[in-house]
């Protein structure tokens, strides 16, 4: 009897079964973001000391450092035009990514579905999508004008073929034995589209979309020198029409924070709807 209450009070003080595993997985998550975090200080590190090394033969130099972008960035932040420009660039991604989609989900299960037509159009798609998109920079300002419609062709053309090849890859890696499923349950071509292909794709679509996104990223600058007066390309000119080499870093550093951010909402979306399938 004198033993039960020692094994009470041992069991009163053990942790619960759960909480080990959790204090784990903090400290993991804690490991790899402190990891994260010594990556980009070794970056700036590296960027000071070039900086510096090119600031002893022209003092110019000096104003592309770290430094002096991270000097400029508070003033940058608390200016309204900024987040104005941020949200045209924004905007623009948007756009550009939804006209994506709607021509490249429904190419890329045609050319998954029909073998007919990925054999005809495949040597086509491949010779368009090695094209930079900014080689069509000159025909697109000739046809669409200066502004918008340009910017929302360029980036669409660049965001459509990692959407097209991710869905018909995902379309060709759908389990047969679900098509049998459902035709065998003879449902309609309304049901199989909704629950056969559209959960079969979903993962490798977003994976498409993610890609998409990091290559949108790219070409947003470029793309917005054409003519536009927002967004982050025109501001990366403004600021050097100015002079004002350390506000241009510090929205360098904007623009890589942003496509980070873009970069994390896309996998989570990956995590969310497409780990899932």
């Amino acid at each position: 009897m004198s033993s039960l209450p020692a094994h009470s009070g041992a069991a009163r003080g053990a942790a619960p079964p759960g909480e080990g595993a959790h204090r784990e997985r903090a400290r993991g998550v804690l490991a790899h973001a402190s990891l994260g975090v010594l990556g980009l200080v070794a970056i700036l590190a590296f960027w000071a000391a070039g900086v510096a090394v090119l600031a002893r033969h022209n003092a110019l130099a000096a104003q592309f450092g770290p430094l002096a972008a991270l000097q400029t960035f508070p003033s940058l932040i608390t200016d309204d035009r900024l987040f104005a420009h941020i949200g045209a660039s924004l905007r623009r991604i948007g756009v550009g990514l939804a006209f994506a989609m709607a021509i490249g989900v429904p190419l890329g299960f045609l050319i998954g579905r029909v073998k007919a037509l990925e054999t005809a159009l495949s040597p086509a798609l491949q010779f368009l999508r090695m094209i930079s998109p900014l080689s069509w920079m000159p025909i697109a300002v000739m046809s669409l004008g200066v502004g918008d419609p340009p910017v929302y062709f360029l980036l669409a053309f660049a965001a459509v073929w990692p959407i097209v090849m991710s869905t018909a890859s995902g379309v060709q890696h759908i389990d047969a034995r679900w098509v049998q499923l459902g035709e065998s349950l003879a449902a309609t071509r309304a049901e199989m589209l909704w629950h056969i292909y559209v959960p079969g794709i979903a993962a490798h679509v977003l994976t498409g979309v993610r890609l998409a996104i990091g290559v949108l990223w790219i070409v947003l600058v470029p793309a917005e020198m054409l003519g536009v007066s927002s967004g982050l390309g025109y501001l990366i000119l403004d600021t050097r029409d100015r002079l004002a080499y350390s506000e241009l870093m510090a929205v360098v550093l904007v623009i890589g924070a942003l496509g980070f951010l873009l970069d994390h909402v896309a996998r989570q979306l990956y995590r969310r709807f497409g780990a899932q399938r």
